[in-house]
């Protein structure tokens, strides 16, 4: 086991306020590999104030030296990817492939972007006798999730620094060990003293410091709908910016004319992915009526191709859940399902391991809309299939959740798939398997959020706008 000591506060790491610490558990083997610091209302304190002292002088930078100084943070990401995906292995227990293609692969992509639209922004420009400034917001507050450590930092850490921001990173519990090499990285790159700070600690005591701080001028949280709310809440209070990505449930709608085979097996892998701890998942398979039953034996076929298993297994296409709680939360999903009349075609609540925070992929048929299992967000491996009569009756279960983060539409031809995905009530839909685009706007209607994250609009997130007339 490693203990780790203190926060990065002002370029340095500083000793922790209080005594207590954090456990950090590798899922793979419930074995304790590492100890943070706890974090206490006074490093959050210590944090802002360091940003806040930072913040004249980096928003003063001249955007082609921000620029350099994001490029030079990719390239240290990039030098060191591979310590980067063990550690997201050791604390997550993502399958090491994952890790690397994934979880730190696209971060350093995102990274890249960040630092190209930091030299090519429009941060002024024309409008009639006016001149529009879009100016930085100030200190930063973040909030990031366990489910991808590195890549949700990133997409929080690049927008503000380019921008002119400067922030304070609070990560969750579970992951801070990634965190923790991210502020390594920052070091190594040269960013100012103060621009970036880590403060490791529990929500409710760092976390929400951080978000009720008055010294914060704008919280970016990725979680829980149900935490997005208080911090909205607490926000709103103090007339504070937000930008909240939250819950999904998302929808994949395969119309008739669409190749099924290619949707099922796309549409498993998606759930199965980080096994199923995404927010974006399409935990919803939307199957005509006609063709569900052979979607059902697809879907449960290509099931049985994620093999639950050690992390640094190479034949190991299934991790483990990142902690015994959301195991639980998930096994008391599944018995839910089971009792509420959905039909067990593949996997199950039973833990595949004696050993490990494990769960089999798991697929539902039979489930009907109003089903629990089909309204709320699971965030394990576990898809359900839902029937429909036609495509008004496909759009109606699609759009039938509180959530509107992202989702899917196959079809043969590609007009009509995008003719359905334009009534969908959600923020990214991908048709006919899309490629993730690290430039496209990331962000959910209705209660999946507020605001947008990744390329321009993920920037714009991070400016306020002044005006000035002529």
């Amino acid at each position: 086991m490693r203990v780790h000591d203190g926060m990065y506060i002002g370029g340095a790491w500083r000793p922790a306020a209080g005594p207590d610490t954090i456990a950090v558990v590798n899922p793979a083997d419930e074995r304790i590999i590492a100890t943070v610091p706890a974090g206490t209302a006074e490093d959050v304190d210590a944090a802002v104030r360091a940003a806040r002292a930072a913040f004249p002088g980096w928003a003063a930078t001249p955007p082609a030296e921000r620029a350099a100084r994001l490029t030079a943070l990719r390239d240290a990401m990039a030098a060191r990817q591979d310590e980067l995906a063990a550690t997201v292995t050791a604390e997550l227990g993502a399958p090491l492939a994952l890790s690397r293609k994934v979880h730190t692969g696209g971060p350093i992509v995102i990274a890249g972007t960040f630092a190209e639209l930091a030299a090519t922004y429009p941060f002024e420009e024309k409008t009639g006798n006016s001149t529009v400034l879009l100016e930085p917001v100030g200190v930063v507050g973040a909030i990031t999730p366990w489910n991808y450590p590195l890549h949700q930092i990133v997409a929080k850490v690049g927008p503000a620094l380019a921008a002119g921001c400067t922030i304070v990173v609070k990560p969750a519990e579970d992951t801070p060990l990634t965190a923790r090499l991210f502020a390594e990285l920052v070091h190594e790159a040269g960013l100012p003293a103060g621009v970036f700070n880590l403060v490791t600690g529990l929500g409710p005591v760092a976390g929400q410091a951080l978000a009720e701080h008055e010294d914060v001028d704008l919280v970016s949280f990725t979680g829980s709908t149900e935490v997005g709310r208080l911090i909205g809440a607490t926000a709103g209070a103090a007339v504070k910016r937000v930008a909240l990505e939250l819950g999904g449930k998302s929808a994949n709608v395969i119309l008739p004319s669409a190749d099924l085979a290619r949707a099922v097996a796309v549409g498993v892998a998606n759930v199965m992915t980080n096994s199923g701890q995404k927010c974006s998942a399409w935990t919803r398979m939307l199957v005509h009526t006609d063709q569900y039953d052979e979607a059902v034996e697809l879907a449960r076929t290509a099931a049985a191709k994620y093999v639950a298993g050690d992390p640094l297994d190479s034949a190991s296409r299934l991790g483990p859940l990142v902690n015994e709680k959301q195991r639980e939360r998930v096994r008391g999903y599944i018995e839910r399902g089971v009792a509420e009349g959905a039909v067990l075609v593949a996997g199950g609540p039973e833990a595949p391991h004696p050993t490990g925070y494990y769960l089999a992929p798991t697929v539902f048929a039979e489930v009907t809309p109003g089903m629990t299992i089909a309204q709320e967000e699971i965030f394990g491996p576990v898809l359900s299939l839902l029937r429909y009569e036609d495509e008004e009756d496909a759009l109606r279960v699609a759009n039938g959740t509180v959530y509107g983060l992202a989702g899917a539409v196959w079809a043969r031809e590609e007009s009509e798939a995008v003719a359905f995905a334009r009534r969908m009530d959600t923020g990214q839909v991908d048709i006919n398997g899309g490629r993730f685009n690290p430039l496209a706007p990331f962000g959910g209607y209705k209660r999946s959020g507020v605001g947008r994250e990744l390329g321009a609009h993920g920037l714009a997130e991070y400016l306020q706008t002044k005006s000035l007339q002529f």
